[in-house]
């Protein structure tokens, strides 16, 4: 991820939570906040209500990894927090990545100019 720096701080990510927009669905809630800069700061949030360390860190690298396939296409400048909902069973690959797209298009977030990356 090369235009992208991970978010670390508690206060990093309330901020997020307080003064962002936010989109959801059934696996994912996404929390967007402009950062003014020219990176993208991610964060990822996996509930300990999802099961044990191996589930979580299991969601959180299918997310991480669908985030750098369409990191290109993601407008930069912007703060994401991306939530993990609690389910029965661990999201695939592609689930993750349909909603995902689906949460950053309804957010605005795609980038739909060719030029602009």
């Amino acid at each position: 991820m090369t235009n992208t720096v991970p978010l670390k701080k508690n206060y990093e990510f309330s901020r997020v939570y307080k003064n962002g927009r936010f989109s959801a669905s059934k696996h994912l809630v996404v929390y967007v906040l402009d950062n003014k800069l020219q990176t993208n700061r991610l964060g990822i949030t996996v509930s300990k209500k999802l099961g044990k360390a191996v589930t979580r860190n299991r969601i959180r690298r299918l997310i991480r990894e669908n985030y750098r396939l369409m990191e290109g296409m993601v407008k930069r400048g912007y703060d994401l927090v991306i939530v993990s909902r609690k389910v029965d069973v661990i999201p695939s690959f592609y689930d993750i990545k349909k909603e995902m797209n689906y949460l950053l298009r309804k957010l605005d977030m795609i980038n739909t100019e060719v030029g602009n990356q």
